[in-house]
């Protein structure tokens, strides 16, 4: 085991808990002994239960209000019927439970947000069903950068004409920010894909009306792009065409602080926010046992100030998609590379404490493990009892 490997470590796994419904399927062949016997030993620190239209995704919340980027009260509702030794925050369907997270995407991607507000546009599509729009999962579309650039190009002048300031240090990410945007909140686009659009579509926090600014920049946008080469292109290759943008994360940069010494992740928000608290961040290893790769002396800082938060997300193209084989098998790459070498870890003493966050697409379960915690032989829990209904 290598020796600076972090002593405390923390995985956050976006979409590692199916929906109860398709709990047979997604589980009825997952082999995960380790993972098994961590979660029955483990303590439940906290359970969220979501709602069915909130717009954001647990795992945006739950990083946003572990560095403090989203208002107090909307972190800390706690329920009356939380199990015992845990907390279990209930949040609703208003503005203030969503994850105000653009502009730290937008310094993770190269940019300076400052103090103005910003949103997050991403090229999109979406489809047209029998009688309403579905949104396509953006990952499906397989836009190459130079065709996000293309297109880029064609819609940046359209914008800047509204009077909205734009940036695209990232060609599929573009930042918005415009006092005429108002409090639009929109819905984070894994949140809504494979969905009816309607419900999702960008509305005034306040008053739930669509704002008149955005439906203007966004047909104007829709326009342009009709036969576009770059779509003729792509639908020539069988490819589906960008047709619309979509709108989400709006707010402020608010000062942060981090609770982790180093953070591993692909996701532009959890590395912004790192960044933003003056944290050491990077990518993710591939394995438990790289762990003393990534980052190199950072892993020796977390081992001496706070654990090392790594995000793994190969849970959310199969979700997605419904696609019970793949997520499985994900799952097993995960027990192997990941649940196995940590119990292992935890068990010789060489990893001191294993949190665990899983979440699925309304709700997360927060769970705390330490070496005396494997000898509690009296718990029991099994992963299917931390299902959200």
């Amino acid at each position: 085991m290598p020796a600076n490997l972090p002593r405390r470590l923390h995985l956050l796994l976006p979409f590692a808990l199916p929906a109860a419904a398709d709990a047979s399927t997604a589980l009825h062949h997952l082999d995960s002994p380790a993972l098994d016997r961590l979660v029955a030993r483990a303590t439940l620190v906290e359970r969220v239960i979501g709602e069915d239209f909130q717009r954001t995704l647990p795992h945006e919340r739950w990083v946003a209000r572990q560095f403090g980027a989203v208002p107090a009260h909307a972190a800390t509702s706690a329920a009356a019927n939380a199990p015992a030794g845990a907390s279990s925050a209930l949040n609703g369907g208003g503005a203030d439970d969503e994850a105000p997270l653009a502009p730290y995407m937008l310094r993770a991607d190269g940019g300076e947000p400052g103090d103005a507000v910003w949103a997050c546009v991403q090229p999109v599509h979406v489809r047209i069903a029998h009688d309403h729009l579905v949104l396509i999962d953006p990952a499906a579309l397989e836009l190459a950068d130079d065709e996000a650039a293309a297109l880029f190009a064609v819609a940046r002048p359209l914008i800047e004409e509204m009077g909205v300031r734009i940036e695209a240090p990232q060609p599929r990410r573009w930042y918005l920010s415009s006092a005429s945007l108002g409090t639009l909140a929109g819905a984070s686009p894994l949140r809504a894909s494979g969905r009816n659009i309607e419900i999702w579509l960008p509305h005034e926090a306040k008053s739930g009306e669509r704002s008149r600014a955005w439906m203007k920049l966004q047909n104007e946008v829709q326009m342009a792009w009709f036969q576009h080469p770059v779509n003729e292109a792509r639908e020539a290759r069988g490819l589906p065409a960008v047709n619309s943008i979509w709108f989400h994360a709006q707010g402020a940069a608010q000062p942060v602080k981090s609770p982790f010494a180093r953070v591993l992740s692909d996701a532009a928000a959890t590395r912004g926010l790192a960044l933003a608290a003056s944290t050491p961040a990077g990518a993710p290893p591939a394995t438990f046992a790289a762990l003393n790769q990534a980052g190199h002396s950072d892993a020796t800082r977390a081992d001496a100030t706070g654990a090392t938060l790594v995000e793994l997300d190969p849970f959310s193209v199969p979700f997605i998609s419904q696609d019970w084989a793949s997520w499985n098998a994900a799952a097993h790459a995960l027990e192997r590379d990941w649940f196995a070498p940590a119990l292992d870890a935890l068990q010789t003493g060489k990893l001191a404490q294993l949190g665990i966050t899983l979440c699925g697409d309304t709700g997360s379960v927060t769970l705390d493990i330490t070496r005396g915690d494997l000898r509690k032989f009296w718990r029991r829990r099994m992963l299917a009892s931390l299902l959200i209904e």
